[in-house]
C-alpha cells in the first residue's frame, strides 16, 4: 500500500505541475515506468470520430518503433476497436498485441520479448481521452493490485487533460474578449478619425481653387480612405460582424465587404462548437482576402456541411489559380496557417489549385 501511494503522489506531482499535453503524457509515462519497474509503454490519444495518434512512448522495442513508429500510427488493434465500441471501460489485461503480431509478420524488427501489454483508458467522469499502455518483455499477466494502480493512475492523466483542455478554453474566451475590446476601440476611436480625415481632405479639395493643393487634398482623401478600408478589415478579423447568427452569414458580410460575389450551400448545419466555428471563420476569411487579392475573379462558393462526428468546408474560386504540388510546401503563409489551425484541431487540410482551374480548399474538422 505504501508503494502504491508513493507512485500515485509522484504522478500526481507531475500532472499537477503540466501544461502541454503532449510533453506531460511523456513526462507521465517516464515516470510510471521507472516507479513501477515496467519497461514499456505508450499513449493512444483518441479524438471523437475514433482516429488515434500516438501521443507518447517509452522504450518501444525495435519492432514498434522501425520506420518513424509506423506501427503504432496506422491501423486499429484490439484495444482502440474495443475503446472505440465503448467496450473497454477499465483496466484489462490483453493477451497478444496484434501490433507486435503485425510487426512480426513483416520482419521489421525484434520485438525484444515484449508480446503483452494492459491497456486502460483515460478518462475523467464521462470523458474519455484515450489509453495508456504497459508492459515488459516476459511479462504476460497483470495482477488485480497493478490493474488497480493503472486504473488509478489513468484517472489522474485523465483529470489533467481535462483540467488542460478547460484552461484552454478559459484562454480562448479571454482571447475573444480581448479582441472583442480591441474591435471597438478601434471602431470608435482610429476608424471615426480617418473617416473625419477623409472628409476634412474632400471638404479642402473643395474650397480651393489652386490646382496642385486640389491634388494634395485628393490624394490626402485618397490614401485616408485606403486606411480606412484597412481599418474596417481588420475589425472584421478581430471581431467579424454576424457570426452570432452564424458562420455563413458573418462570410457573406465579409465578401460583401471585399466586394466578392459569394455563394454559399449549407448541409445539416443548425450550429457549431465555438472553438470550430472560430476557426472556420478565420479559415474562410484568410481564403476570401485570398481569393479578392490573387484569383483575378469576384465569384467564389462555399459549402458548409455537418455530418454526426465532423463538419466539412469547402471554399472554391473558378480564377486563375496556381502551380501546386502536394509533396511540397505550401506556398504562403496564410496557407499554412489555415493548415496548421486545421491540424492543431485534428482536421484534414486539402489545396487542389492549377493554372487556368481555380483553387479549392477542402477542409475537415471532427466535431
Amino acid at each position: 500500500m505504501a508503494k502504491e501511494i508513493y507512485i500515485l503522489k509522484e504522478i500526481a506531482e507531475l500532472l499537477n505541475e503540466g501544461t502541454d499535453p503532449k510533453l506531460l503524457l511523456q513526462e507521465v509515462l517516464a515516470k510510471l515506468l521507472e516507479v513501477t519497474g515496467l519497461q514499456t509503454g505508450w499513449v493512444f490519444l483518441i479524438d471523437e470520430v475514433g482516429g488515434h495518434q500516438l501521443a507518447a512512448h517509452h522504450s518501444l522495442p525495435p519492432a514498434l518503433s522501425m520506420e518513424q513508429d509506423r506501427i503504432m500510427c496506422r491501423g486499429t488493434c484490439w484495444c482502440v476497436s474495443r475503446y472505440n465500441k465503448g467496450t473497454l471501460t477499465k483496466a484489462t489485461n490483453i493477451i497478444e498485441c496484434a501490433r507486435i503480431e503485425e510487426a512480426i509478420e513483416e520482419n521489421i524488427g525484434d520485438h525484444l520479448g515484449l508480446t503483452h501489454h494492459a491497456t486502460v483508458p483515460l478518462r475523467a467522469g464521462e470523458e474519455r481521452f484515450g489509453l495508456l499502455n504497459v508492459g515488459s518483455p516476459g511479462k504476460e499477466h497483470f495482477a488485480e493490485g497493478e490493474l488497480a494502480l493503472l486504473e488509478s493512475v489513468a484517472f489522474q492523466i485523465g483529470t489533467a487533460l481535462k483540467r488542460i483542455a478547460l484552461t484552454q478554453r478559459e484562454q480562448e474566451h479571454a482571447l475573444l474578449a480581448e479582441r472583442n475590446r480591441l474591435a471597438r476601440d478601434l471602431h470608435d476611436s482610429v476608424n471615426q478619425l480617418l473617416f473625419s480625415l477623409s472628409l476634412t481632405a474632400r471638404a479642402g479639395r473643395e474650397l480651393t481653387e489652386e490646382p496642385q493643393v486640389r491634388e494634395t487634398f485628393s490624394y490626402m482623401q485618397d490614401l485616408a480612405q485606403e486606411a480606412l478600408g484597412e481599418m474596417r478589415a481588420l475589425i472584421w478579423q478581430l471581431r467579424p460582424r454576424g457570426l452570432e447568427q452564424g458562420l455563413i452569414s458573418a462570410l457573406t458580410g465579409y465578401a460583401d465587404m471585399l466586394g466578392l460575389i459569394f455563394t454559399a450551400k449549407v448541409t445539416g448545419v443548425t450550429s457549431l462548437p465555438a472553438k470550430v466555428e472560430e476557426a472556420l471563420w478565420r479559415i474562410g476569411q484568410e481564403a476570401l482576402s485570398n481569393c479578392k487579392r490573387h484569383a483575378q475573379t469576384d465569384a467564389v462558393a462555399v459549402e458548409l456541411a455537418a455530418m454526426e462526428r465532423s463538419v466539412s468546408f469547402i471554399v472554391q474560386d473558378s480564377g486563375c489559380g496556381f502551380q501546386y504540388d502536394a509533396s511540397v510546401s505550401l506556398p504562403s503563409l496564410g496557407l499554412k496557417s489555415m493548415r496548421e489551425r486545421v491540424e492543431a484541431m485534428g482536421g484534414h487540410f486539402v489545396l487542389q489549385s492549377g493554372l487556368g482551374r481555380g483553387t479549392a480548399i477542402h477542409i475537415t474538422i471532427p466535431l
